[in-house]
């Protein structure tokens, strides 16, 4: 969870500015739709299970969500993602294997970290599902949450609660990391829980010092009315338009990386959930561009709050387990807060100061860990794996799972980060950085 006060982030999807139609010498441009009816002039380049990215006329390439498309268009994408697959050989006399098509993923050196993008209306149309206010049961759907609030709340209230989640899951998709938000495992939709009272939010087990908090024990996040700014106002809630919501922001981002959390190191789990919440928003426009600034704003603030820029030791935190975050981070709030700043600052140096500023260690790490994100849903796919009571599983001991220990499956791929340096020369590299940019930061 977040430990310090936060500002609202509509992270968005990337938009699409209408281009006239242009020719080039290598890519098809067509006409393409989206679910509104806008179209534009693109070239389809690659897909993947769930997105695409076309090349615009001016070169640029933009990763766009399947489901932002027409129909037609989705299965255009599929078709060409099938004639792109090879045909399976075959031996004389023996019928071909029948599998799936494999959709590919952008590749590392074509990702681009996003501009300026806007959250499409479609994500935040709100269908009521169940409003049964006596028995404290309401319940609305968003396209990829369902929120079951203890009161009734208008459309428009509801749209903009789930602006905000539809928004925090568009942002971490559209960044190069290469996440692919899935909801778990047996879910249609995330879920989250809306609590009239911070009481109320308590007993159903949030912490005490919280404002809203994930669990992925049950994969549901839980947050109280006023943390999403809602107030009451007569017998009608309302919200509130100078509502601060980057706490909201940071737990989303862990909601929505869910199936990541398992595979990385505490530091990247709250450092990524940091940098989305630190990022700045300004009337519907998420600046993902201006992270520089965003980073700034944050140091300043923290050192108007007493906090040193530093890590320390660079190895002992990047290669923390859980046991000892916990340890550490349950003490006092400083100490949670020293830990947050510095795994925002190391999240921050791997994705924009470090070697080609492009990211590109940390995005091939990413992509490693959503390796074992497959690996895993694969498993537990499997019908030879039996689903138990309380989240246990069993399998046949000639199946055994991927590695999910907490003591290695977060650390077997952060030789991707290191890329053959010394932590050392790593903590060098990552001073000068900063220096570059003005930050003046301690790191051994």
């Amino acid at each position: 969870m977040s430990f310090r006060p936060s500002r609202i982030i509509l992270a968005m999807c990337c938009t699409i500015v209408l281009i006239e139609a242009a020719e080039a010498e290598d890519a098809v441009y067509r006409p393409w739709k989206d679910a509104q009816g806008r179209v534009i002039q693109a070239a389809f380049v690659s897909a993947t299970a769930d997105s695409v990215t076309l090349k615009l006329a001016d070169g640029k390439e933009h990763q766009l969500s399947l489901a932002r498309l027409c129909a037609e268009d989705q299965a255009f994408v599929k078709s060409q993602s099938a004639a792109a697959a090879p045909a399976p050989a075959t031996a004389q006399g023996t019928a071909p294997a029948v599998t799936a098509p494999s959709l590919d993923r952008v590749p590392v050196e074509k990702r681009t970290w996003p501009e300026n993008v806007v959250v499409p209306t479609k994500s935040i149309e709100i269908q009521v599902v169940e409003e049964n206010p006596a028995a404290r049961k309401c319940v609305y759907r968003s396209e990829g949450f369902e929120f079951t609030s203890q009161a009734k709340l208008a459309g428009s209230v509801m749209k903009e609660v789930a602006r905000t989640f539809e928004a925090t899951k568009t942002l971490v998709s559209s960044l190069p990391w290469g996440v692919v938000c899935l909801p778990p495992e047996g879910f249609e939709r995330y879920q989250a829980e809306l609590f009239e009272t911070r009481k109320d939010y308590i007993a159903a087990g949030g912490p005490e010092n919280s404002g809203g908090v994930y669990m992925s024990g049950d994969k549901i996040f839980r947050v109280p009315f006023p943390s999403i700014g809602l107030k009451l106002l007569g017998k009608t809630y309302a919200k509130d338009d100078n509502y601060d919501g980057g706490t909201l922001i940071h737990e989303i981002t862990h909601q929505v990386m869910d199936a990541y959390l398992t595979f990385l190191p505490v530091w990247v789990i709250e450092g990524t959930a940091e940098y989305t919440e630190m990022l700045p928003y300004n009337a519907g426009k998420f600046r993902a561009d201006a992270h520089q600034k965003g980073l700034k704003d944050h140091i300043t603030e923290m050192q108007k709050r007493g906090y040193a820029i530093e890590i320390g030791n660079l190895e002992e935190h990047l290669k923390m387990n859980r046991a000892t975050w916990s340890g550490i981070a349950n003490t006092t709030n400083r100490k949670m807060g020293e830990l947050y700043f510095q795994s925002v600052l190391a999240v921050y140096f791997f994705c924009h100061l470090d070697g080609d500023k492009k990211g590109t260690r940390f995005i091939k790490f990413m992509d490693a860990v959503y390796g074992d994100t497959e690996a895993m849903r694969t498993f537990f796919k499997d019908p030879r794996v039996k689903h138990l009571e309380g989240g246990r599983f069993s399998y046949p001991t000639d199946f055994p799972p991927p590695d999910m220990k907490s003591e290695t499956a977060p650390f077997k791929h952060l030789e991707l980060l290191l890329d053959g340096r010394s932590y050392s020369q790593i903590a060098k590299e990552m001073t000068e950085a900063y220096k570059d940019t003005g930050v003046k930061i301690s790191v051994n």
